[in-house]
Formats: C-alpha cells, structure tokens, sequence
C-alpha cells in the first residue's frame, strides 16, 4: 500500500470516527462545544481529502 493510499484511508477513516463522536455528543448531551467541534472537523476532513488528491495528482508515490 502506498503511502498516498494509506493517507486517503485515514481520512476518509477520521472523518467517519469526527462524525459518529459528534453524533454520540449530541446524543448525550455532552457540551456543545464537543459535538460542533467534531461536526465542523468532519466536515473539513473531506475538503482536505479532495485538496490532497488534486495535489498528488502528478506525484507517484
């Protein structure tokens, strides 16, 4: 597994695990804070998977 690949796992693995801990405080009712922090990194997380592949697009790694 490259490196590119192993990177793109982890996202796409990071945002899951951001939204389901934002999903878990909200359901909970842990602080605000918690759960809008995780909500607004599970949504960043994607928008950096995309930048990330549009920048490696020439790199073979």
């Amino acid at each position: 597994m490259s490196l590119k690949i192993f990177h793109i796992c982890f996202i796409i693995l990071s945002t899951l695990l951001c939204a389901g801990v934002s999903w878990w405080c909200f359901a909970n009712e842990v602080t605000p804070q918690c759960s809008y922090a995780f909500a607004v990194a599970a949504g960043i997380l994607p928008i950096y998977g995309v930048w990330f592949l549009k920048k490696t697009r020439s790199i073979t790694l």
